[in-house]
This record gives structure tokens, sequence and C-alpha cells, in this order.
């Protein structure tokens, strides 16, 4: 199925082994790992039980790597009680846009180290985020078994998966990375961006693109009208053929950004 499983860090040998075996039990294969422990790799590539999952799973040195060719990324959380802008659902109403962006593109579903989880940044680059229910005294699962719950989860209603969606193919993550790096660069040097506050405005920033969902089509477009605005920033020619093609009467002259809003 077209999902990326996703593990960043992973230390322990048995829940790479154990997340390895619940994508076969479902009938995933595509295994990503992003800066695992090297020597836990090894033990459990190593193991006696150890298939083609484990063998052909892929090394990444940054999520944005790993996630790059999906057009939806959903991150798993172990609680729901983290003060987060991130859309977070449970585990079956999460699932459901995961399915339907797996009828017709790649998806990834990614899960944070064993000891601490999801970062905050990591969680920058998901659309939205899902959560397993479970008991307040103990609200957090085994990595192994939080795959399986959500693996089981994704194929229970085969029938979504099976009849593909007659919609616009999604930008992948590496296309709305790029679109985000171009605009906050012109961000930074129309002056909006504050130097103290430049991390917090790129999470933002990225979370907006995420939100809006645009279609492959709608990002390159964008990517296009950014470029553009870059080059007739940089270049007095562009600026002076912009003004001759297009009279401001009265407008703002093409070429200068207007005024940042302030908080």
């Amino acid at each position: 199925m077209p999902l990326h499983v996703v593990l960043i860090s992973p230390r322990n040998p048995l829940n790479i082994g154990a997340a390895a075996r619940a994508m076969s039990n479902f009938g995933f294969a595509d295994l990503r790992l992003v800066n695992p422990y090297r020597s836990a790799v090894e033990e459990a590539r190593s193991g006696l039980n150890a298939g083609d999952i484990l063998r052909q799973a892929r090394e990444y040195a940054s999520l944005a790597e790993a996630v790059g060719d999906a057009a939806l990324v959903v991150g798993a959380t172990g609680t729901a009680a983290r003060a987060l802008k991130t859309p977070v659902y449970r585990l079956e109403q999460g699932a459901v846009p995961l399915r339907e962006a797996m009828a017709s593109s790649s998806a990834a579903l990614v899960f944070g180290s064993e000891k601490y989880g999801l970062s905050r940044e990591e969680i920058s680059h998901c659309h939205h985020l899902v959560h397993i229910p479970t008991r307040e005294a103990h609200d957090s699962m085994n990595l192994g078994q939080a795959v399986a719950v959500c693996l089981y989860e994704l194929v229970r209603s085969e029938a979504a998966v099976a009849t593909p969606m007659k919609r616009p193919r999604r930008a992948s993550a590496a296309t709305l990375d790029r679109l985000h790096t171009l605009l906050f660069r012109l961000l930074k040097s129309s002056g909006y961006v504050k130097p103290r506050i430049a991390e917090s405005t790129g999470e933002k920033l990225r979370q907006l693109l995420l939100r809006l969902h645009p279609g492959a089509t709608d990002a390159n477009l964008l990517l296009g009208m950014a470029r553009q605005i870059e080059l007739a920033l940089a270049r007095d020619d562009v600026r002076r053929k912009a003004r001759r093609d297009w009279p401001t009467s009265g407008e703002e002259p093409v070429g200068r950004l207007p005024d940042a809003p302030r908080d």
C-alpha cells in the first residue's frame, strides 16, 4: 500500500522488529528510519526472523527527507493533552484522510522516538496528528504496539482504499518545503520576520501551507509567482518592464512590498 511508515531515532531493536512485523501483518512494505541508532538497526536486521521489510528499510538524515515524496504526513502522538496548534484527532477520525490520500497518492505515518515522542519541530512537518485513546494513568504505548494499532485501523475498511477518489493530486511535502523556503526568504527580505521570533514564524508558515492542502498544480503555480516576485525585487529591469506593462494608477509600485502587519 502507498504508505511510508517512518520511525524517528528508534533505539530498541525489538521495537524496530515489532514495527516491521506489524507492517507485514497488515500489508505495508515501506519502512523508513530517520537517524536510527546504528546498533539497534544492525541487531534488528540480524535477527532470526528479520524479513524483507527490515532488510530493505531506507535510512534518512532528516524527517523532511523521509517524507519528501508524501502528499499527506500524519504524526502519531502518545497523548492528546499536549498544547499543540496542529490538529489532533482520535485514531479512527484521523485515519480517514490517510485512507483518502492513499487512494490517489502516497502518505506518511510518522512515529517519534521511544524516549521523547515527536518534537515540536517534527510536528511542524505534519498535516495533523492521530492519538490512540488510552487510560490516563498509562497514556503512552510501546512503539511496536502503536504501529500495529494504527495500521490495523487503516486496513479494517479496505473499501475506502480500493476505489480511488477523483480529486487533484496533492502537492508533495518536498514541493511544499521548497515553497516554504522561498516564501520565508521573501518575508525576511521584506522585514516581516523579526529575528527573535524567526523560528516560530517559520513554523507557523509551514503549518499554514499544510492546512491549505494545495494541489500539485497550485503549489507549482505559487512557486512560480514567488520566484518572479523575488526576481522583481532584485532586478531593476524587471521592475521597469512591469511598470510599463501595468501602469500603477495610484496603486502600490510594482516591486515594493506593503508594510508588514503589526501584531
